[in-house]
């Protein structure tokens, strides 16, 4: 077979169904799926930076399984896509946004042109990563969701502080998430209530500078006047906002809980309860790991069942059947009987020294061995080892 002539010098004698990964070089989520592949008796995967990629020098070989990862912690990707110098400052999602699913749509393009097989679809990760086509998909598939104004067809664009009071008004609500349309990591997330005219309170990981630029802060912050929260949300809302209503949650000795649960190849592989004293539950800001056994002890007890609960997980990663492997943020009601769908992430998988559910295609796996044990069983394997396949649960 000739080399195709995408792939560049040194790359021409890539075997068929070799791995590619689209991401940052030692970045932590491409060391800890390496270190998956060695554990797995896999050749190393073949790494293809988001910076060759931005600079228009993304190439695959044939018969490539080419898995995109996040662009994420990386100053100089970061620059490239939001066109600004500071990692750490809130706006610029919206340019982020355009430059990235513009990329991803690149390494599509490469990765058929060169018949490579790619396990993220593009078009998927646009609706992934735009939360108010996101949640506007989930709904329509009949995924219990938590009401938005801001979703779905026809849907109001937010243009600033007035627009948020009056949907949130029109739509019954007092307490509500706004959120960046294009973020992550709880970027920009704003835990809203109010109580009539100039009565509010936020909280949010949002730092404001005296000049009126925001910050990312890895401190949950409380403004409760009418003004601060006005300047904020005024100041995000170029790069896109979305409302949803705030759902009480089930909680976890006092604390507030939900689980991220990873959904690979169409089946829950692994869980984590998140618990916070905060509304945003995000480990990097406060949360921490909860009791597994004793949520799935709850959901049984409740008469729900974690059965069901994994069920409504996969339902939401059924919409988007492209994308080999998603992190469902899943809500339950404070009485553990109950769930909704609040996120679907594309990069959903970092969850470190976490092995997966017993019974699952993870079982014993880190999320991204998980990941590896469903691929092809044809891809080689290094002399000595074998590959570990699991099976699907039915």
């Amino acid at each position: 077979m000739e080399p195709s002539p995408n792939v560049p010098a040194g790359q021409a004698g890539l075997s068929r169904h070799a791995l590619a990964v689209v991401g940052n070089p030692a970045n932590r989520r491409v060391t800890l799926f390496q270190d998956a592949v060695r554990a797995a008796g896999l050749p190393a995967a073949r790494e293809v930076p988001w910076l060759d990629v931005l600079r228009g020098r993304a190439a695959f070989g044939a018969g490539e399984t080419v898995r995109i990862d996040s662009p994420g912690e990386d100053a100089e990707v970061d620059r490239l896509l939001r066109d600004a110098d500071d990692p750490t400052r809130v706006e610029g999602t919206g340019r982020w946004y355009a430059h990235f699913t513009a990329a991803a749509r690149e390494v599509g393009r490469a990765a058929a042109d060169a018949g490579a097989l790619l396990l993220d679809d593009p078009g998927e990760i646009a609706v992934l990563f735009d939360k108010r086509l996101c949640h506007g998909v989930l709904d329509e598939a009949g995924v219990t969701v938590p009401l938005s104004p801001t979703s779905g067809p026809g849907a109001p664009a937010v243009s600033g502080w007035d627009d948020v009071r009056t949907l949130m008004a029109d739509a019954g609500l007092s307490r509500a998430f706004v959120k960046l349309a294009h973020g992550s990591s709880a970027s920009g997330v704003i835990a809203l209530e109010t109580a009539g005219p100039g009565r509010v309170r936020a909280t949010t990981s949002v730092e404001r500078d005296p000049e009126g630029r925001l910050f990312n802060s890895l401190r949950v912050r409380r403004y409760t006047t009418e003004a601060e929260v006005a300047a904020i949300v005024d100041t995000l809302a170029p790069d896109g906002l979305h409302i949803e209503k705030w759902l009480p949650k089930a909680t976890q000795g006092g604390r507030s809980a939900d689980l991220r649960v990873v959904v690979v190849a169409g089946r829950a592989t692994h869980a984590v309860v998140r618990t916070s004293g905060s509304p945003m539950t995000n480990l990097h800001l406060g949360g921490s790991r909860g009791d597994l056994g004793a949520a799935r002890a709850a959901m049984d007890a409740s008469g729900a069942g974690w059965a069901a609960a994994m069920a409504v997980c996969e339902r939401a990663a059924e919409c988007f059947p492209g994308t080999h492997c998603v992190g469902v943020d899943l809500l339950a009601a404070p009485n553990w009987r109950r769930f909704a769908v609040c996120e679907v992430n594309a990069f959903g998988d970092l969850l470190p020294r976490l092995t997966g559910l017993p019974g699952s295609a993870g079982e014993g796996l880190d999320t991204y061995g998980a990941q590896l044990a469903t691929l092809p069983r044809s891809m080689p394997r290094s002399p000595g080892k074998e590959v570990r396949q699991c099976t699907r649960p039915s």
